[in-house]
């Protein structure tokens, strides 16, 4: 990686590794436009998964900040992916 790469991206944070999770199983829901057709359920849940283990291991090592942007991210995940689930059930 060059020095103007490193410059151009963000400082690592935990907010940004809960993002990126959060990203990649709305994109597995089929819910980012530019990849519908990379669609998984499975691997969609496979990220909320993440998310809820992340939860566990970190209890009590957050900031009020992470913790909040962390349980909110599980439970607006959790929504979408029940609702995608049961239009799936329903045909």
């Amino acid at each position: 990686m060059t020095d103007n790469e490193r410059k151009t991206l963000p400082s690592p944070h935990f907010s940004n590794l809960i993002l990126s999770i959060a990203s990649t199983a709305l994109i597995k829901m089929g819910l980012d436009p530019d990849h519908k057709e990379e669609k998984s359920l499975d691997l969609a849940r496979y990220n909320i998964d993440l998310l809820e283990l992340l939860k566990t291991k970190t209890k009590s090592n957050l900031t009020k900040e992470e913790a909040e942007l962390l349980d909110s991210c599980i439970s607006d995940l959790q929504i979408q992916f029940v609702s995608l689930s049961d239009k799936k059930a329903e045909g």
